[in-house]
């Protein structure tokens, strides 16, 4: 068995539902003998974020960082990074973390850090994209990989799901059908890049 020397980092805000889904493919797929990677830290900004109590039934080292406890957003990104340095990351990955990260942070982890937006970009930046998908007449939404630079929602695309908008779809709707595929593409998509080294 290969020593780990790849560890992910996963940053979220909720359930951790894409989280949950990158831990279950890394342990039914042997991302520890294949790649030598594991999920060795799962860390939030809510104390009460429901995706901890998975991580920690995995044996899953977490920490919580509210950001309402930090003066600024430098001084908040600060305290994650050292936090997150302490788990010497290979990735550090974005599964819902619901805040826009400095520059610094960014640039820190350059290469190395990625996020799932639930659009097909470069369509739909930012949030409501369900919404503004259906209100547009698009006939198709999916949601896009891709890796973390100082303009939101941009960098280079690493995967993205299609799935079809339905007559009389809801936000709520299309949202769920797009989820599915997120499960499905952003663990790919991890595991594409530790095999890429």
């Amino acid at each position: 068995m290969s020593a780990v020397h790849k560890n992910i980092v996963i940053l979220i805000s909720g359930s951790g539902s894409n989280m949950a889904a990158i831990v279950k493919a890394a342990e039914r797929r042997h991302w520890g003998t294949r790649y030598g990677a594991r999920v060795a830290a799962v860390i939030s900004n809510k104390a009460d974020a429901a995706g901890l109590e998975f991580a920690r039934k995995h044996q899953i080292a977490t920490a919580v960082f509210d950001h309402k406890a930090f003066a600024s957003r430098e001084a908040f990104d600060a305290a994650l990074m050292t936090e997150i340095d302490h788990h010497d990351p290979a990735l550090v990955v974005l599964a819902g973390f619901m805040r826009i990260l400095t520059p610094g942070f960014v640039a820190h982890y350059e290469g190395g850090l990625v996020n799932i937006h639930p659009s097909l970009l470069p369509a739909f930046t930012g949030l409501n994209t369900h919404q503004r998908a259906i209100a547009m007449g698009c006939k198709f939404a999916g949601a896009t990989v891709h890796r973390v630079t100082t303009e939101l929602d941009h960098g280079e695309i690493l995967d993205q799901a299609v799935v079809p908008v339905l007559p009389g779809d809801t936000a709520q709707a299309l949202a769920a059908r797009v989820l599915t595929q997120e499960h499905i593409m952003y663990p790919r998509a991890v595991e594409q890049l530790l095999a890429a080294g």
